[in-house]
């Protein structure tokens, strides 16, 4: 399902993103140029949101498959109090980078239409696609291994 889609949102997202800088809660800096050569995946999340949750121990399978050559960010979304994200992150063994989301954030990355909403950008730091709604590492693993097949043609 994800990656029909994935499919879809290929034909009508921009060709090139624009080069975003996000702060992680443990104060390091984040840039899509910064991960040039490794597909960058965005995810918007709630600690509120159970399809967030359920995704998450997806999102960590892919960030430590190192043969993915694959980073995830989560930027987290609609929260009161930062120390509940980073203690709710810590508690569900969270490894990948998290960011505060903020509307400036959002305006450097895409639109959030729901949560989950999730943004994955090819090596070359080009959006290639966008997902509303619930991903799996199997889906995001098709979609890379295809479109990885792709550019070697």
């Amino acid at each position: 399902m994800w990656l029909a889609g994935l499919l879809l949102a290929l034909l009508t997202l921009p060709a090139q993103a624009a080069d975003f800088r996000v702060t992680d809660t443990k104060g390091k800096l984040h840039t899509l140029s910064g991960y040039k050569g490794k597909w960058v995946l965005v995810n918007y999340w709630a600690t509120w949101c159970p399809p967030c949750l359920e995704e998450i121990p997806d999102l960590i399978a892919l960030n430590e498959n190192k043969k993915n050559n694959l980073v995830v960010i989560g930027i987290a979304m609609d929260y009161k109090d930062p120390r509940q994200v980073i203690d709710f992150a810590e508690g569900l063994l969270v490894d990948y980078p998290i960011v505060l989301g903020t509307p400036a954030i959002v305006r450097q990355i895409g639109p959030v239409q729901g949560l989950p909403t999730t943004y994955l950008f090819n090596p070359d730091g080009k959006m290639v696609a966008q997902q509303v709604g619930l991903i799996t590492r199997e889906a995001v693993e098709q979609f890379i291994a295809g479109q990885s097949k792709r550019a070697k043609r």
